[in-house]
């Protein structure tokens, strides 16, 4: 079980793709945009400053729309990769341990958690990946900070 809790958070500036995909081709997804994102932010001499993420900015039904990037020190701009803010304010976050796959379980535990609590989320929210699976084969072990803004 994951636990959550309310906090403040800065914003983020950041560099992403967006892209409008659907659930199936996610993963394919993430691996051009963040390979297209750092190669941009290698040649304009920016520094990446934290962990990758994935923006939603809506529900997902058959399709995502997602911004894929990094936050960065300096704007980042070069074809599809454009700047990007992670909005600061009050948000739920949470940490998820294990597989991508188990994620929808985790955000079942989320929903139950604002509804008992009577809050109202913001339409978008982010993924940030804190585990490399290259580096981590084992996806038991994989970590993933779910943050989402309050209304």
């Amino acid at each position: 079980m994951t636990e959550f809790s309310i906090s403040t958070i800065d914003a983020q500036q950041a560099a992403a793709v967006r892209r409008n995909v659907p659930v199936a081709e996610l993963t394919t997804a993430f691996d051009t945009g963040f390979s297209q994102v750092m190669r941009a932010v290698t040649e304009q001499g920016a520094t990446v400053t934290g962990p990758p993420f994935g923006y939603y900015h809506s529900m997902p039904g058959e399709t995502v729309d997602v911004s894929i990037g990094f936050p960065v020190s300096t704007t980042v701009a070069a074809g599809d990769v454009q700047p990007f803010e992670l909005p600061g304010g009050q948000a739920i976050v949470g940490t998820h341990q294990g597989p991508y796959e188990q994620l929808e379980s985790t955000y079942g535990e989320l929903m139950t958690w604002v509804k008992l609590e009577g809050m109202a989320l913001a339409e978008g929210m982010w993924e940030q990946y804190l585990s490399d699976p290259a580096a981590e084969p084992d996806p038991a072990t994989w970590r993933t900070l779910i943050v989402w803004p309050l209304a």
